[in-house]
């Protein structure tokens, strides 16, 4: 089982994720003049979608065929894996059919195993834990409106989710100092959090976290599957909501990041999205460009086996 996996950004080293990133701002550079570029033809990445998605879908899918590859739509309602195919036996079948699978599931465990009896790149299209192709994304649309990341200051707000997580393993890996703004008993991962040490501050006032940043970023207060809490979290996360008059606080050149979908008027201000400085759907259109060159460097291209 020798295939390469990308289930966190853990999963490569610093140079490669600076490298997938540069290399997602030539492939938009490409797909914008036209040009035609097709190193994964015949290729066949299979989608497994336990969790609705919009974004990740169409970026994988399109990114697929403009890769000259396609992609196979596979959801549990229509597979054997929602009737209880043990996913070690679906790993096995699938992998042997397929050049990649990319998975959207709860438990992470199910990505982890899945990985473990694939003979194919398995993709975390996200989890309950961890949202890495988001934050390639993120990461590239840093770059392309202000340069390197490394030193800057990057503020969270809100729930210690799956994003939140996952910009921990960011601040690791592209070197910058992250500071969480969340209420008491929604920290992130403990495990990621001793493992980020000093660079990942945790904060209770977001006006204090967001004084001087590079970045600010925030998501839904309730995530899928977490629904029966939302009345809860409403009440809690009420002054966690990101404002343009608290981004007025941080730098002069702050940026604003959102993963989308959002809900106006809950996490973020009704116009927040409208502000100069959110960046939110440039950083929707570079999931289908970080993610072809995530499937460039991990699908072996059709001309080695020519």
């Amino acid at each position: 089982m020798s295939a390469r996996h990308f289930l966190s950004l853990m999963d490569c080293t610093p140079q490669e994720l600076n490298g997938l990133i540069r290399r997602g701002i030539e492939l938009k550079d490409l797909r914008n003049r036209g040009a035609l570029y097709e190193p994964l033809k015949n290729r066949v990445l299979g989608m497994i979608f336990e969790k609705a998605s919009t974004r990740t879908r169409l970026s994988f899918e399109a990114g697929m065929i403009q890769l000259g590859g396609q992609a196979i739509f596979l959801s549990p309602r229509d597979t054997q894996l929602g009737r209880g195919e043990p996913i070690a036996d679906s790993a096995i079948v699938m992998s042997r059919m397929l050049d990649a699978v990319m998975i959207r599931t709860y438990a992470h465990s199910t990505l982890t195993e899945f990985a473990a009896h694939s003979r194919v790149p398995v993709i975390n299209g996200l989890s309950d834990d961890l949202h890495p192709c988001q934050l390639l994304a993120d990461m590239q649309t840093f770059l392309e409106h202000r340069g390197a990341i490394q030193g800057k200051t990057v503020v969270w707000i809100g729930d210690g989710n799956n994003m939140c997580n996952t910009y921990i393993e960011a601040a690791i890996q592209f070197d910058f100092q992250l500071r969480v703004a969340c209420p008491a008993g929604y920290e992130p991962n403990a495990a990621l959090l001793a493992q980020a040490g000093e660079r990942v501050t945790i904060l209770r006032d977001p006006l204090e976290a967001v004084r001087g940043a590079h970045l600010v970023s925030t998501d839904v207060w309730t995530s899928m599957g977490q629904e029966e809490e939302a009345a809860a979290r409403m009440a809690l996360f009420r002054p966690y909501q990101v404002t343009r008059a608290l981004l007025d606080a941080a730098a002069d050149d702050v940026i604003f990041l959102h993963c989308l979908p959002a809900h106006r008027g809950e996490e973020i201000s009704e116009d927040l999205l409208d502000d100069p400085r959110s960046l939110a759907w440039d950083q929707a259109e570079n999931r289908l460009h970080a993610q072809k060159a995530l499937l460039e460097l991990l699908v072996e291209p059709a001309y080695h086996h020519a």
